[in-house]
């Protein structure tokens, strides 16, 4: 179980961190391409950036919001039914800046960065109270350390996967 919570909770974050910010050339390119076909014209280099920026601090702002709404959800709903609607939502997320490509709308990766955010923040919330509830006594302390190696491992990752 703790495998599969590493895998599902505190994994996807370190990976998503880091698997954003290594490609930053490919992301701005696909931007300027998107805007020349839907409008003939460049983009101006600042807005870019701009865009660029939003995309990288939307995930930080849907984090922010996911963990206010934790507390309240995680009582009402209880903490493993959050944990697999958490998990849904990262699945949406993904899915909608896998096909951003195919639709050709960079705008969908700002969307589904703002999800992961949002599960992001639940997810690390839940993640290790969870962990610690359903292990042994003994086993406690291994466990919830697990957090932290699995978000490493995800970092790492994220990392290599994002070499040429």
């Amino acid at each position: 179980m703790i495998l599969v919570l590493g895998i599902g909770g505190s994994f996807p974050y370190g990976f998503h961190i880091s698997v954003i910010n290594y490609p930053s050339v490919h992301i701005r390119k696909f931007i300027n391409e998107t805007w020349m076909e839907r409008h003939e014209s460049p983009l101006h280099p600042d807005t870019i950036m701009l865009l660029w920026s939003f995309i990288v601090s939307v995930y930080g702002i849907g984090g922010f919001l996911g963990s206010l709404c934790c507390g309240y959800l995680t009582t009402k709903y209880r903490k493993k039914k959050c944990q697999i609607c958490t998990n849904l939502i990262m699945l949406v997320a993904a899915l909608l800046m896998a096909f951003s490509k195919t639709a050709k709308s960079f705008e969908m990766i700002l969307v589904g960065r703002f999800l992961y955010g949002i599960g992001t923040g639940f997810s690390l919330n839940i993640h290790p109270q969870y962990v610690g509830e359903i292990s042994p006594k003994k086993l406690r302390g291994f466990a919830n350390s697990t957090v932290s190696i699995f978000l490493t491992l995800g970092k790492l990752t994220g990392q290599i996967i994002g070499l040429r």
